[in-house]
């Protein structure tokens, strides 16, 4: 078992130009991160394809085994790789936080070392056999967020690896330890060159997006970047999954308990304290349990104690950064100038250490409103009153994201009717953003394009080849 000391010793740079990470709690220093270059990139590069052949010929069985093992390791590390997270990104210990993040690392390994893939026989009529296999791509480029740096780098190398691809990870500037503390956990499973993880920046990214010997990107993160990921990846025609940005909506029909509903509703909004892809942003409610629904969610938002992640008992931790804490300010400061009522929160103390801005919920407002129409990534949720159903759908699919969504009714096929008009990738009922390694999971409209976890993420970490015959 790895201690917090070994971990932060196994990363340490031993040349080379390094930056300072700072706890975004507390500002205390965290780590030294290395600062890669383009050169740096492409010698890992050339590792990956060099190494990928043999790993692509050990097999499926070969490859779920080594992910197995990835996934015991990272256990036996479990404790020191959460309290690196939670120092480094923020979060908590406990709650849908640090320690969760880490054991999610764990359950997508075996996961998606479960997952089957056999060949599938599309024609056999008697004159004609045609079946339809999934090959290795060659080296899958990822490039993931600071949000969930852990959790979503697995969901990014788990299926490149098990479909027999190497990988070179790009992390964000603002979490490259715990990407590169995982990183080396798995690497003790993994043939050597096979997966990298290079802490660059644009010019790195850049790169990686346009570099002809990558074969295929992933990338989560907003959509601005992927739309530029999308041109830079057009000249070598490289296969894309992007999960991009989302404004998630959450509908309450009328039928709804407020007082059932409002803890599943409180974590569908803030869990890592709002700064979740597909949490719930945006809550529409009918008339007729508005003040009731407000009133159970203030209660339960009172109730959630925020503060440094190391203290086992805070569930909501900081902003990960300075500029992040400056757009939900700015959003909540110009809800409020509107006329909109703040419920709770809205008054962050500028005097203490650390970028925390309080949970925060906004009442009375216009589905128009920034904070309505602009993706927050923080925690501040509006709640827009609505007066029929067709009104909310279509307050709902007025935006140009569509990540996920919920519909939340005591009728489960009245919730599932409603949800089938919502425009977007993935649709709960009575909760939000529960992925599920066994479930495909990908974006609709300017959320992206391309499906992770279960069968069809592997599939997507293939090339399709059909022999006929």
């Amino acid at each position: 078992m790895e201690t917090y000391a070994d971990i932060l010793t196994s990363i340490a740079p031993a040349s080379g130009t390094t930056r300072t990470l700072l706890d975004p709690a507390t500002g205390e220093p965290v780590g030294e991160a290395p600062v890669h270059t383009v050169e740096d990139l492409e010698r890992a590069v050339a590792a990956a394809a060099a190494a990928q052949p043999a790993w692509a010929a050990l097999g499926h069985a070969a490859r779920s085994s080594a992910l197995l093992r990835a996934a015991d390791a990272v256990e036996r590390s479990a404790e020191a790789l959460a309290v690196l997270l939670s120092r480094e990104q923020g979060k908590p210990l406990n709650g849908p936080n640090a320690r969760f993040e880490v054991g999610a690392c764990a359950a997508w390994l075996r996961a998606t070392a479960a997952t089957e893939l056999a060949p599938e026989t599309v024609v056999d009529d008697g004159e004609t056999h045609a079946e339809l296999h999934y090959r290795p791509i060659g080296t899958v480029g990822a490039i993931g967020p600071w949000n969930w740096p852990m959790m979503i780098t697995v969901w990014q190398i788990a299926p490149a690896l098990r479909m027999g691809n190497a990988v070179v990870v790009k992390p964000s500037e603002y979490t490259p330890l715990s990407v590169l503390a995982l990183a080396g956990v798995i690497n003790q499973e993994l043939p050597e060159g096979l997966l990298s993880v290079v802490c660059g920046g644009r010019d790195v990214g850049a790169r990686l997006a346009e570099h002809p010997a990558i074969g295929k990107i992933m990338f989560t993160g907003s959509t601005a970047t992927g739309k530029a990921i999308i041109k830079s990846s057009a000249g070598t025609v490289k296969r894309l999954t992007l999960e991009l940005g989302g404004n998630d909506a959450g509908i309450v029909l009328p039928d709804a308990d407020p007082a059932a509903i409002a803890e599943d509703l409180f974590w569908g909004a803030f869990i890592n304290t709002g700064q979740t892809c597909a949490a719930l942003k945006r809550l529409y409610v009918h008339d007729d349990i508005y003040d009731a629904v407000c009133e159970a969610l203030t209660k339960v938002a009172t109730a959630m104690p925020m503060g440094v992640g190391l203290d086992e008992n805070n569930l909501l931790g900081p902003l990960q950064n300075k500029a992040q804490f400056d757009i939900v300010s700015r959003l909540v400061d110009a809800a409020r100038d509107s006329g909109a009522r703040v419920l709770l929160g809205g008054n962050p103390q500028a005097d203490q250490p650390g970028y925390f801005y309080p949970t925060t919920l906004v009442a009375d407002i216009e589905n128009s409103n920034p904070l309505v129409a602009e993706e927050q990534f923080g925690p501040a949720l509006p709640i827009i009153r609505y007066s029929t159903v067709d009104e909310a759908v279509e307050m709902a699919n007025a935006l140009d994201v569509g990540l996920g969504a919920s519909v939340w009714s005591s009728d489960p096929a009245q919730a599932r009717a409603v949800a089938a008009r919502i425009q977007a990738g993935t649709v709960w009922i009575n909760k939000h953003g529960a992925v599920d390694p066994r479930i495909p999971f990908g974006g609709a409209k300017q959320s992206g394009y391309g499906l992770e976890f279960g069968v069809e993420g592997l599939k997507a970490l293939g090339v399709p080849q059909v022999i006929t015959g």
